[in-house]
C-alpha cells in the first residue's frame, strides 16, 4: 500500500460532512487504530467498549459520534457514523491503483474473445473463446476467464482467479486471489448397477453463476455453478475468504458471509443476511431478509425475516444464550438429580416397609 499524501484535517472533515472541533489546518499524515496511532495520524472511535483506548490515544485527531464532547489536545470530527467516515477517508487517502490499459505480452487472449481497449490483461492471464472483458477491468497474472464468460467494467480479478465458462460477473466486482466462480456443483446420483459396480453417477452441472454488480469475493472462496439455471450472488454482497456456496444457491443483495461459512445447494439467503464465521446452512431452506446467524451455528430449517439465531441446531439467539449458560451447570444438576433419586428411593422403601 502506498504512503498517503498528507491532507489538512479541515479537508478531511468536509469530505465526510463532519463537524470539526479543533485545528482545520492540522496536517494528517495517515490513518491508524486508537492504540497504534501516533501524532499526525487520524483514528476513529465509535464503540464504548474502546473508551479506555480513546482516552489514551496519541492520535492528533479522532472521528467520533455526534454527541462527543470536545477534548483537550485532540481535534475531533463529529459524524453520524465514525466507522463509515473512517472508510470514506481511507478510500480518499488510499485510492485504487491504476494500471496501464491493454493486453500485455505473455497474456493469452483468444482471437474470438472481446477485451475492451481500456481493460488491462496482465502477463499470464487468459481470456478464452467468446469471453468478454469490460472497460477498465483488470485481470492479474494467472486469472482465467472461460469460454463465453463475461467480466463487467471496473471489475478486478486478482492472481489465479478462475471464472469458468458462461459465468457472468457484473460491474465493479472484486474477486480475490484463487477464488473460483463456476466450478461444478456437487451433484451425483447413486447407481447400484454401474459398469464397474456400484457408483456415484455424475450429474452434469449445466447451469452458470451470475454475480451482480458491486460484489466482493474473498480469497479461496468457491461459488459453484448451478445444476440447471443459475447460482446467484446479489448486488453489493460481500463474501469473506474460504466460503463455500453450493449449486443453485441464491444470495440476496447486500448480504455478508464471513470466513468458512458454507451454504448447501438450492438454499436461499434474503436481502441483507449476515452469516458469521463457520456458519453452516443446509440445503433447500430460506434464511429471511435481514436475518443474522451467529458464529459456528448450524441452520437446519427456515429462518424468518429479521430473526437472530445461534447454536446448533440454530435457535433464537436469546434462547441459545440461556441454553449455553445452562450447559455449564449440567454436571452439578446431574449430581443433584442423582441425589434426589436416591432420596426418593429411600422414601419409597420406608413407605413400603411402614
Amino acid at each position: 500500500m502506498h504512503t498517503p499524501k498528507p491532507r489538512r484535517l479541515g479537508e478531511l472533515a468536509a469530505h465526510v460532512g463532519g463537524e470539526l472541533l479543533g485545528d482545520a489546518g492540522l496536517v494528517i499524515t495517515g490513518l491508524n487504530g486508537l492504540v497504534e496511532a501516533v501524532p499526525g495520524e487520524l483514528s476513529f472511535y465509535g464503540n464504548p467498549r474502546y473508551r479506555r483506548q480513546y482516552d489514551a490515544t496519541r492520535a492528533s485527531a479522532v472521528l467520533v459520534g455526534r454527541e462527543a464532547e470536545p477534548r483537550e489536545h485532540v481535534s475531533l470530527v463529529r459524524v453520524a457514523n465514525p466507522h463509515l467516515a473512517f472508510a470514506q477517508i481511507s478510500q480518499l487517502l488510499h485510492p485504487r491503483p491504476t494500471y496501464e490499459a491493454g493486453v500485455r505480452p505473455g497474456a493469452h487472449v483468444h482471437p474470438e474473445a472481446s477485451v475492451h481497449p481500456d481493460a488491462t490483461v496482465m502477463t499470464g492471464a487468459t481470456v478464452d473463446k467468446g469471453a468478454r472483458v469490460g472497460a477498465r477491468a483488470v485481470l492479474f497474472p494467472g486469472a482465467y476467464v472461460g469460454e463465453a464468460a463475461v467480466v463487467g467494467e471496473d471489475s478486478v480479478l486478482y492472481p489465479n482467479v478462475t471464472v469458468r465458462e458462461h459465468c457472468l460477473v457484473g460491474a465493479r466486482v472484486i474477486l480475490h486471489a484463487s477464488c473460483v466462480v463456476g466450478a461444478d456443483g456437487f451433484g451425483f446420483a447413486f447407481n447400484p448397477e454401474g459398469a464397474q459396480g456400484p457408483e456415484h453417477y455424475k450429474i452434469p452441472q449445466a447451469g452458470i453463476v451470475r454475480i451482480e454488480d458491486d460484489v466482493e469475493v474473498g480469497a479461496c472462496t468457491t461459488i459453484d455453478r448451478a445444476t440447471l439455471g443459475e447460482t446467484v450472488i446479489g448486488r453489493g454482497t460481500k463474501i469473506d475468504n474460504l466460503v463455500q456456496i453450493a449449486h443453485n444457491v441464491k444470495v440476496g443483495p447486500l448480504s455478508l458471509l464471513c470466513a468458512q461459512a458454507g451454504v448447501s445447494g438450492s438454499s436461499e439467503l434474503g436481502t441483507g443476511v449476515v452469516l458469521a464465521g463457520q456458519v453452516g446452512v443446509v440445503g433447500h431452506i430460506r434464511v429471511g431478509d435481514m436475518a443474522k446467524v451467529g458464529a459456528q451455528s448450524g441452520v437446519a430449517q427456515d429462518v424468518e425475516d429479521g430473526q437472530v439465531v445461534s447454536g446448533t441446531p440454530a435457535m433464537p439467539h436469546r434462547e441459545w444464550l440461556r441454553t449455553s449458560a445452562a450447559l455449564g451447570q449440567l454436571t452439578e444438576l446431574l449430581k443433584e438429580v442423582r441425589t434426589l433419586r436416591r432420596r426418593v428411593e429411600m422414601l419409597e422403601k420406608k413407605e413400603k416397609g411402614g
